[in-house]
């Protein structure tokens, strides 16, 4: 899959993403010299981890038929360490629903062990970036 990437001219630092059929804004804030008319790429890996915890909670209710009524992620990111190459996002998993105590504690094993969350923290990411 191939998610390209171009520059809105209307705006300095805006891009759209082109993912599939959908289409994400992605802009600097203010303070970086964009106009904050959409996400920051920092804003979209957090919220990779988010949606990912998300669907993957959804997902195991469902495969053990669990009563999950709704699931919300909040993500904290505290990138004071940055450069020191220590990025820290805290998770916070909201669950809905008659859920036992042991099923909530299974919800939040599962989220632990998304696919996403197994990308950022175990996998060994390799980038190359070239020339047209």
């Amino acid at each position: 899959m191939a998610i390209k990437v171009i520059r809105d001219q209307s705006l300095p630092m805006r891009h759209i993403a082109h993912v599939r059929n959908h289409i994400i804004s992605v802009d600097g804030t203010v303070e970086e010299g964009g106009n904050d008319a959409g996400p920051s790429p920092h804003d979209l890996y957090d919220a990779a981890i988010s949606a990912c915890k998300a669907l993957t909670v959804v997902w195991y209710a469902r495969r053990k038929g669990y009563p999950l009524e709704n699931v919300e992620v909040t993500t904290e990111r505290d990138d004071s360490e940055e450069r020191k190459g220590v990025y820290r996002l805290a998770a916070t998993v909201h669950l809905s629903g008659d859920l036992s105590e042991t099923q909530r504690a299974e919800l939040l094993s599962a989220a632990q062990k998304c696919p996403v969350h197994k990308l950022m923290t175990a996998v060994t990411t390799e980038i190359s970036t070239v020339l047209a």
